[in-house]
């Protein structure tokens, strides 16, 4: 009975804002094999077809990648593991990492990026290398990094000059390969700026289509947090506004008011190169899914896609 509500939820949303509803389809979300664990049954909050990234941090065994990616994938799920760069020793590793992920998951997808780690483990510290080995010819779907608000890992003294020439050569890998390519960009909390970093980047002839990461449902104070320790850029000061008000603190941040401005964008520019949107569940794969159920977001992804 429980599934059946869901879908007739799914079906019958009851957020009022179509151009929000319209928005989520397809959007992605992201877990780690220790908050995936915290699921016990993914069908009930996520329809299949959903595309499931699998974070991988630094530490994680590549087993404990593999079993949650099976796990998933048996469930009906698209499944896009994390490939950080700066955590694969070497080619044989990298290798081997994608013959268990095909061998025991099915796995033709993956996220390429570098890794919050500063000093690289072996002979890799870019997804562009990583995509120079070859090893992901036979993969459908390759997504990579994306920064709205720049990155001070790859541009330590500020402004954008290494993000935008590594976006340059994606694009250009973009147009060799066979498989479908995304940014999977970090989140941000403001729709004005991100808006503005994907014109820029279609008028300097990036044409890869935009995923844009947004946060989902969390305390004020989980978000803070978060934010910082991921270098959100300028887009913070709207959650340290709100924590200015002291009848807030205690109230869940949610992504309503960048999500709907971002909406309102995509139906007046429908040929805007941002596309989808992908989740990091900051307050819990719960608390996530079920926002965007009750904002009408039913997330399969379509098969040609898939």
């Amino acid at each position: 009975m429980a599934l059946l509500n869901f879908r007739k939820k799914a079906e019958e949303p009851s957020g009022t804002n179509p151009h929000l509803e319209a928005f989520l389809d397809g959007y992605s979300i992201e877990v780690m094999p220790r908050t995936a664990e915290k699921v016990e049954d993914f069908t009930q909050l996520l329809p299949k077809g959903t595309r499931v990234y699998i974070a991988h941090i630094e530490g994680t065994p590549i087993e404990d990648m593999v079993a949650t990616a099976k796990r998933l994938a048996a469930d009906g799920y698209p499944v896009m593991p994390h490939f950080p760069a700066r955590i694969i020793k070497d080619e044989a590793t990298l290798k081997n990492w994608i013959a268990m992920y095909q061998g025991e998951a099915g796995v033709d997808q993956a996220l390429l990026l570098a890794g919050g780690v500063d000093t690289p483990h072996g002979d890799f510290h870019s997804s562009m290398q990583l995509l120079e080995t070859g090893a992901f010819g036979e993969f459908k779907r390759l997504h990579v990094a994306g920064h709205p608000e720049g990155n001070k890992d790859i541009d330590p003294k500020g402004g954008t000059a290494n993000v935008d020439d590594a976006l340059r050569w994606k694009q250009t890998f973009s147009e060799t390969t066979d498989a479908e390519m995304a940014l999977a960009t970090q989140f941000a909390f403001e729709a004005g700026p991100i808006i503005e970093w994907a014109d820029s980047l279609k008028e300097a002839g990036i044409t890869i289509p935009i995923h844009i990461g947004i946060a989902g449902p969390a305390k004020l104070q989980t978000m803070i947090k978060f934010a910082i320790a991921c270098g959100v850029g300028p887009s913070l000061k709207v959650l340290q506004k709100r924590a200015k008000d002291v009848t807030k603190l205690l109230l869940p941040f949610e992504p309503t008011q960048v999500l709907s401005e971002l909406a309102a964008h995509k139906a007046a520019n429908p040929d805007s190169n941002i596309e989808k949107v992908h989740f990091f569940p900051l307050g819990g794969i719960k608390t996530n899914a079920n926002w965007a159920i009750e904002h009408g977001g039913a997330s399969a992804v379509p098969a040609a896609e898939s």
